[in-house]
């Protein structure tokens, strides 16, 4: 009923509005063209195109079968590439989850642009994550390959690691904050009336974390990094941020820092991916990390140097 033929035929006559141009154009006289159109009216059961003495138009029926018949002719003919992708070792998809500390949206579009040109047959998904989300989505959701997992330790034998560093934190607030009038070590009992700004863990099958939050402490929860640091700047409240994030405010003075009792330690970020499912491109992209490719820089801005470098 619809071979490639017939598809063509289709697409190009309501392209047209004409069985004639149709012909002309696929090399073939109208009244294959008409008679191919009108077998498969016949077959489905339904008109689909209006025809009047001056042009062809599609009726809705012939509307919704159009766009049908672009999705597959285009399925069609990309179908053996794909095969020969396959056969290949190369991913057909590859979904990456980013921990919210490394996104860069710079990053992100240059090795999106790169992996399309090498691997132009393969569909490709980029997703934020925070916390033990990142885990979440690499051992619970479809994604083959995460950029900034927490810890330095595999949580399971399908997952290698490649350590990225540390993120190295600081406790800051705006110099208009009640507290940056304080002493320079503040108490839980100085620090628990002012609200702790924080990013929520996006888990929702391992146990979440709360970054820094004081019992009986008033939370504010924002949705990325970008909009905590916005929040300090403008005296919403305290907490921590990363050191290399801050350093900038820090000099301009837009920013202050206190120390505090209970610090914040480190975080190791490490490059993750599952073993069963490392085809060439997870491989590629592994490769861009060991040898500190200047492609995958932009994600790691945050880590502290001195700390656990990308191996090369």
């Amino acid at each position: 009923m619809l071979d490639h033929d017939t598809i063509r035929s289709f697409i190009k006559v309501a392209e047209c509005s004409s069985f004639s141009k149709a012909a002309e154009l696929l090399h073939k006289t109208p009244a294959a063209i008409s008679y191919r159109i009108k077998t498969l009216e016949d077959d489905v059961g339904t008109q689909l195109f209006l025809r009047t003495t001056r042009s062809v138009l599609l009726t809705p029926a012939g509307l919704h079968l159009l766009e049908q018949c672009r999705m597959w002719l285009s399925w069609l003919d990309s179908i053996p590439n794909e095969l020969r992708q396959i056969t290949d070792g190369i991913e057909r998809q590859v979904n990456i989850v980013v921990n919210n500390l490394l996104y860069n949206s710079d990053a992100s579009t240059a090795l999106l642009c790169h992996l399309h040109k090498k691997f132009p047959f393969t569909q490709f998904q980029i997703s934020c994550q925070i916390y033990m989300g990142v885990w979440d989505n690499l051992l619970y959701g479809d994604c083959q390959l995460a950029i900034g997992a927490t810890g330095s330790e595999s949580l399971s034998n399908n997952i290698n690691i490649l350590s990225l560093g540390e993120v190295e934190w600081i406790f800051v607030m705006s110099p208009n904050h009640p507290l940056a009038k304080g002493p320079e070590t503040l108490t839980d009992e100085m620090m628990r009336p002012y609200p702790a700004i924080n990013t929520e863990d996006t888990s929702k099958n391992l146990t979440k974390r709360v970054a820094w939050l004081l019992p009986g402490q008033k939370e504010i929860k924002v949705p990325d990094l970008d909009s905590k640091l916005k929040c300090h700047l403008n005296g919403l409240g305290v907490g921590f941020l990363p050191r290399k994030l801050c350093q900038p405010y820090l000099e301009s003075g837009q920013l202050v820092t206190k120390n505090i009792q209970n610090s914040r330690q480190p975080s190791q970020l490490s490059l993750a991916w599952n073993n069963e499912k490392d085809g060439k491109i997870v491989q590629h992209i592994v490769e861009l990390f060991e040898t500190s490719d200047p492609l995958i820089k932009g994600f790691l801005n945050l880590i502290t140097p001195g700390s656990a470098k990308v191996k090369t």
